[in-house]
């Protein structure tokens, strides 16, 4: 990438994060100088990367300029706990219950890799387009739920409210566009107690506390 290529990025970058005044100083300008057609040129360019880069949404950027390793304060149990009782609407209901049935008893970063896949579903066009709709496909058909929980017969009563108030603030703040780095795209996990036929082809992503973690082959994936 050459120097103005670079300084453009930058700029755009910029843009995208802190508004276009932040780039007014770096606006080329052609008034008396000689080379006209080559700045004019060249401003042609900044526009159009300034315009790529602002079209990126916030979670690109951050993981453009995030360092490798970060980790978000609240993967800290003592963090989420000083963080008030949140509640939301529908999705935020849907993937709270999710959270406290599935992975309540798991480390504070087993149950965000459980979030994580839920929404990594969501964004996959093979699985329905919303929390509810992921966590319920299948539900009521034998040996189809998606969720243990949503079909083993049980009622989905809630009784520990420390754990229900713990899950529903990571449900929030999933739904508020959390990063998702720890299970690098999964769809699919398990407990290590189960073994079922699918963990023998997907690949495993990463393991965490009681869970194991995959992704779903694009060749192997339906509705």
């Amino acid at each position: 990438m050459t120097g103005f290529a670079k300084a453009a990025f930058w700029a755009a970058l910029c843009v995208c994060l802190f508004g276009r005044a932040a780039v007014a100083d770096v606006t080329l300008s052609t008034s008396g100088n000689p080379t006209v057609g080559l700045d004019a040129r060249l401003s042609s360019l900044f526009r159009a990367e300034t315009s790529s880069i602002a079209s990126l949404n916030r979670r690109g950027i951050e993981r453009l300029i995030g360092k490798p390793g970060d980790a978000p304060s609240y993967y800290s149990r003592e963090r989420l706990d000083q963080m008030r009782p949140t509640k939301g609407g529908k999705a935020w209901s849907c993937l709270t219950e999710a959270l406290y049935f599935e992975a309540r008893g798991e480390t504070v970063r087993g149950m965000f890799a459980v979030a994580e896949v839920v929404l990594n579903r969501v964004d996959d066009p093979r699985y329905p387009g919303s929390v509810c709709g992921v966590i319920n496909q299948g539900t009521g058909k034998k040996f189809r739920c998606q969720f243990t929980y949503t079909c083993d017969g049980r009622p989905e009563t809630m009784t520990d409210q420390r754990a229900y108030e713990r899950v529903g603030k990571i449900a929030k703040l999933m739904l508020n566009n959390a990063p998702r780095p720890l299970t690098n795209g999964a769809t699919h996990y398990h407990t290590k107690a189960v073994n079922p036929k699918w963990s023998k082809v997907f690949p495993r992503t990463t393991t965490i506390g009681f869970h194991h973690f995959y992704r779903e082959p694009s060749r192997l994936a339906s509705r």
